[in-house]
């Protein structure tokens, strides 16, 4: 049987102190990510509280997109400057992703709003993912979620320019894409109208007719309603947020996990 000599045992003596007394290694660093978009993506009308309920720190994830606003105005009213500010401020973050949703508003037809397809859209969404990457952070391209109106049988979507445009920039500015309108068109196509109808806002009244494009039409003499094609409630959020986990748990595996199991959402 072997003994340790005294020098040798005093060393395995100190090592086991400072073993002891060495701090815990620093906790990883968590990830956050900012919604930035429309109406669509808004709280109480869209599906991004939803999201961010999802993940496993839910105040890591900041919704702020706002209802009515367009690659153009978002800048315009100085919202992009608290995205900025934020991803200044970012060093207690181990990356943060911006996923950056426009189209819904920047179609003709609103004023103050609508930008050009061909000059005005792709120069501001370029610009947004650029400064995103300038300032350390990860942009992440997101076509528009679809309207919810059909024709006979066919569900429409006017959004094809502006879901070029967006692929295109993605492609251009080596930025991740999330195809939502490709991904929710084709899920609120195999619904059909019916359906697709019980995901709004609040419930379609009995005399609420067909809508165009739009999203929306009443009925001449009808009562206003909440509803349209448009928005989302309660149960179209949860429906769409689970369509953005996935397509991001495709497009950015390294977060896959920052995601809360299916049985906690």
């Amino acid at each position: 049987m072997k003994f340790l000599t005294s020098s040798a045992a005093m060393l395995l003596l100190a090592g086991a102190a400072y073993a002891a007394d060495a701090p815990a290694p620093a906790p990883a660093k968590p990830i956050r990510i900012i919604l930035v978009g429309d109406s669509t993506m808004a709280n109480t009308s869209g599906y991004g509280d939803a999201f961010c309920a999802r993940i496993n720190r839910a105040n890591t994830c900041l919704n702020l997109a706002k209802g009515g606003r367009s690659s153009g105005s978002f800048r315009a009213e100085g919202r992009w400057d608290e995205v900025e500010g934020l991803l200044r401020g970012a060093a207690a973050y181990r990356a943060t992703y911006v996923l950056i949703q426009f189209g819904h508003n920047d179609q003709p037809g609103k004023p103050g709003r609508s930008t050009d397809i061909k000059t005005e859209f792709p120069a501001n969404m370029a610009r947004y993912a650029q400064e995103v990457k300038a300032l350390g952070g990860v942009p992440v391209l997101v076509t528009p979620l679809t309207r919810r109106t059909f024709k006979d049988g066919v569900l429409e979507n006017n959004f094809g320019p502006w879901n070029d445009v967006i692929r295109a920039t993605a492609a251009a500015q080596k930025a991740p894409l999330l195809d939502l309108n490709a991904d929710s068109y084709a899920a609120v196509q195999a619904m059909g109208q019916d359906e697709a109808d019980t995901l709004a806002m609040v419930p379609r009244p009995a005399d609420y007719g067909v809508a165009p494009a739009a999203g929306k039409v009443e009925v001449a003499g009808a009562a206003k309603s909440a509803f349209d094609r448009t928005h989302v409630g309660a149960k179209g959020a949860a429906y769409f947020s689970r369509m953005v986990m996935e397509e991001v748990k495709r497009t950015l595996p390294e977060i896959a996990g920052q995601f809360k199991p299916e049985s906690e959402q």
